[in-house]
């Protein structure tokens, strides 16, 4: 039998047991990071040096060579697409484990309610 916490949500304390499963997300991205690591360089060396006295200016060099590296990714990934259809086929995803941390993630965060700016 599985007893509420005072919250009412059943705790892993109270003999609920999950069997850990491993993380269905993989946290490598799925890219050529040459594709990144060129746009990265190049929108570095388009940067020319300011100096203390210069007003700030908007630069678009940078945004261009990223745009271009953008454009030559695929718009649809085959591997992904498949992916998450496995994920969202699978009765068990997610996991008990991440829903829990999740839950903890959204009570631990601020609630933007409470904000009295404004």
């Amino acid at each position: 039998m599985i007893i509420p916490e005072h919250n009412g949500v059943p705790s892993m304390k109270t003999g609920l047991t999950v069997p850990s499963q491993p993380s269905m997300i993989s946290s490598s991205p799925r890219f050529d990071p040459t594709v990144q690591a060129k746009a990265i360089l190049a929108a570095a060396s388009a940067a020319p040096a300011k100096s203390a006295s210069e007003p700030d200016r908007l630069a678009t060099s940078g945004a261009q060579a990223l745009s271009a590296a953008l454009h030559d990714q695929p718009e649809i990934r085959p591997e992904v697409v498949e992916r998450g259809r496995a994920l969202a086929a699978d009765p068990n995803y997610p996991s008990a484990e991440i829903l829990l941390d999740i839950s903890r993630r959204i009570l631990a965060s601020p609630d933007p309610a409470d904000d009295t700016n404004v």
